[in-house]
């Protein structure tokens, strides 16, 4: 069976003002969330002994 090709003359535009300093702040604050948990876990192991 033979396909069909549907063209459009869409062009699509990318911005490059798009700020990335919200998911910077977020990828520090969830890697400060991971350290720290690590941490905990890892006094509460070294506490027991």
């Amino acid at each position: 069976m033979a396909k069909t090709e549907i063209k459009t003359n869409q062009n699509t535009e990318i911005e490059d003002s798009s700020s990335l300093k919200g998911t910077l702040v977020s990828v520090f604050l969830l890697g400060f969330f991971i350290i720290a948990t690590w941490a905990g876990v890892f006094y509460l192991f070294v506490d027991r002994f």
